[in-house]
C-alpha cells in the first residue's frame, strides 16, 4: 500500500497555513502506511475469530480500539 506524497502534503496543509517539506510528506506517508498495517492486521485477525473470509468495516472499527 502507497499513500502519494502530493496527497500527504495536501493533507498536512489543511491543517494550517504553513509550507510542507517532502521530508515532512515522507515521514507522514510512512507512520499512516505503518499504522495502516497493523490495524489491518488486526482487523484480519477479528474477523478469522469470527470464522469470517470477509473483513468488515465494524472489524476495523474494533482493530482502532
Amino acid at each position: 500500500m502507497e499513500f502519494s506524497i502530493a496527497k500527504m502534503k495536501e493533507m498536512i496543509k489543511e491543517q494550517g497555513d504553513k509550507r510542507v517539506s517532502r521530508d515532512s510528506a515522507e515521514e507522514m506517508r510512512e507512520i499512516l502506511e505503518m499504522f495502516a498495517g497493523d490495524v489491518s492486521e488486526e482487523a484480519i485477525a477479528i474477523a478469522d475469530e469470527d470464522s469470517r473470509k470477509t473483513v468488515r468495516a465494524e472489524d476495523v472499527r474494533k482493530a482502532l480500539k
